[in-house]
């Protein structure tokens, strides 16, 4: 088989590929890309040979995400030990999957009622749910996730108004200016899916009922998630990190200020140089841990960026469990990032980690509804989320020119 419909191959069944395997195409892929993107910038860029290079990109960003889906499982499992350990109480999760194939309400249940209604759903399958979420929500898999047991959640900041002097051995010390706080709201919401079966798929003891709502549940929550985290108004939701940009709707939120930009330098495009202008414009003391974000269509474009000596700077995985490099750092694809445009800031950079914070109201919960919509029966699940900037100072955004007038 040739190189590229090896390829092909791998991408169409990628789910049963092997990480190896997957790797192995993509660099064999990438290989090619580079050829083939050569011969276009040596002057054989007729349409045949647009479209060749382009297909080939598609083919490597198919196989990157099917690495970047296998990291993300990989970083799954090593949360909570791979899902094994923590508190289990057999007798509550028997009692919750009974009552939800029959509308069976037994006494030990009962712990589980919340006071807004519905039930509680067993920790187990809880945190079978977060760490699904981890799995394909990439915020999650990059900043920092906390737990809380109440609604609200606020944090104080410094103003960074203290202030110091040099003094002789016997000089008198005067009282120097003080730091004052703020406190920051971070606003959070219900986020909700609404899954339904038939009362005989309940009712067939060959259905794990547990199984099947998560895997109903994790992929809407993800989809709702990843939006609100990004772009979200802060309105019944979390604020999104693209929001606190300078210029965004909540730049004058956080009280060490906005998140700076740079400029591509460009109008309508990224260049090499503005890569490495945004991985130098952020101090060095925050890129220990950074990484860059950015869609897949982002991504297809800076695969053709190079350095001064020829190089290209983005590079594929290596090996299973690290993701693709752009001038040495990781990259993580991020769906709900804006494309490359005029005006817009596809591309941030910085250490996610420390800049961004989640917040998990403890507790899934279901409410069994066979009422509403005969003969199915809905399972009314949620879950409060909440998120906003925890630094400014770590994370830099890739603005892009402006075009110019002809």
């Amino acid at each position: 088989m040739k190189p590229a419909n090896l390829v092909r191959g791998l991408v169409s069944v990628h789910a049963e590929a092997s990480p190896t395997e997957l790797i192995n195409a993509l660099n064999t892929a990438f290989h090619e890309f580079k050829t083939e993107h050569k011969k276009q910038l040596d002057g054989m860029n007729d349409s045949l040979q647009k479209i060749k290079v382009e297909r080939i990109n598609e083919e490597i960003s198919n196989l990157q995400s099917a690495i970047d889906t296998a990291n993300e499982k990989i970083a799954g499992m090593q949360m909570n030990g791979g899902g094994a350990g923590g508190l289990k109480d057999p007798e509550y999760t028997d009692s919750f999957v009974a009552h939800f194939k029959k509308g069976d309400v037994q006494a030990a249940l009962n712990k589980g009622v919340a006071e807004e209604g519905g039930y509680l759903a067993p920790i187990e399958w809880d945190r079978t749910i977060t760490d699904r979420l981890v799995q394909i929500s990439p915020m999650r898999s990059i900043c920092s996730v906390q737990k809380l047991g109440k609604a609200g959640f606020s944090k104080l900041f410094t103003e960074r108004g203290t202030t110091s002097g040099w003094v002789g051995e016997t000089d008198s010390r005067p009282q120097t200016a003080t730091s004052k706080f703020r406190k920051l709201e971070y606003t959070s919401g219900e986020i909700y899916a609404n899954p339904a079966a038939t009362q005989q798929m309940l009712d067939d003891a060959e259905i794990d009922l547990e199984a099947w709502l998560a895997r109903e549940v994790d992929t809407e929550f993800a989809l709702q998630e990843g939006v609100a985290f990004i772009s979200g108004d802060g309105v019944n939701k979390p604020t999104g990190l693209l929001t606190y940009i300078v210029g965004g709707a909540n730049a004058a939120k956080h009280p060490w200020g906005a998140i700076e930009t740079i400029d591509s330098g460009a109008a309508d495009a990224v260049t090499s140089d503005s890569i490495l202008d945004l991985i130098y414009g952020l101090p060095g003391e925050y890129t220990g841990n950074a990484r860059f974000t950015m869609n897949r269509t982002t991504m297809g474009q800076i695969r053709k960026l190079k350095d001064g000596q020829g190089n290209y700077l983005w590079q594929p995985s290596a090996q299973a469990g690290q993701p693709s490099l752009l001038s040495g750092y990781p990259v993580t694809e991020m769906a709900g990032m804006p494309d490359v445009a005029a005006g817009s800031t596809p591309i941030m950079f910085g250490d996610f980690l420390r800049g961004y914070l989640i917040l998990d109201r403890t507790g899934v919960r279901v409410l069994r509804d066979p009422f509403t919509n005969k003969p199915y029966v809905h399972f009314y699940t949620t879950k409060r989320v909440g998120g906003g900037l925890l630094n400014p100072d770590v994370l830099k955004a890739l603005k892009i020119g402006e075009a110019t007038a002809p």
